[in-house]
């Protein structure tokens, strides 16, 4: 079949399943600063079908921050957790949020943030750290 061509695509948004949508939102809402955008729940056979997930349906939060939106999602049913995530497994997936200033930004984090190390600037001139959310996804931060 013949395949046709997307023209410029833009990006929507970034997803994240999360177990419990509003600590979620919480989290991020207050560690980056994000607004919420939009609050929807989907079901129906059609989103079962899309996401291939047998009778799936799904609460949404939408949050913005400098036109950056991230979608976070809860899912019913939910899936099992996955296993110990590392940055270098095949398959792993970050965010990524730019800050003024990323030693600032991690001196005022909120002491039940999980953190992988403290702020470090890379070979590449730009200084980095990555913190957790409450389900353990990854987010770098970073200079903007």
């Amino acid at each position: 079949t013949e395949r046709t061509a997307v023209t410029d695509p833009s990006l929507h948004h970034v997803g994240v399943t999360v177990s419990d949508l509003d600590r979620a939102a919480d989290f991020y809402t207050d560690t980056f600063d994000l607004t919420v955008a939009a609050e929807f729940t989907v079901g129906g056979a059609a989103f079962a079908e899309a996401v291939d997930v047998a009778g799936a349906s799904a609460a949404f939060t939408h949050l913005e921050g400098n036109g950056t939106r991230v979608e976070l999602v809860e899912y019913d049913p939910q899936g099992a957790a996955l296993p110990a995530r590392t940055l270098n497994r095949p398959g792993t997936a970050h965010l990524g949020l730019a800050v003024d200033d990323v030693d600032a930004f991690y001196a005022g984090l909120d002491d039940a943030v999980e953190t992988l190390s403290p702020p470090r600037t890379t070979e590449s001139g730009t200084t980095i750290c990555f913190v957790c959310d409450p389900d353990g996804n990854r987010i770098e931060v970073l200079d903007a």
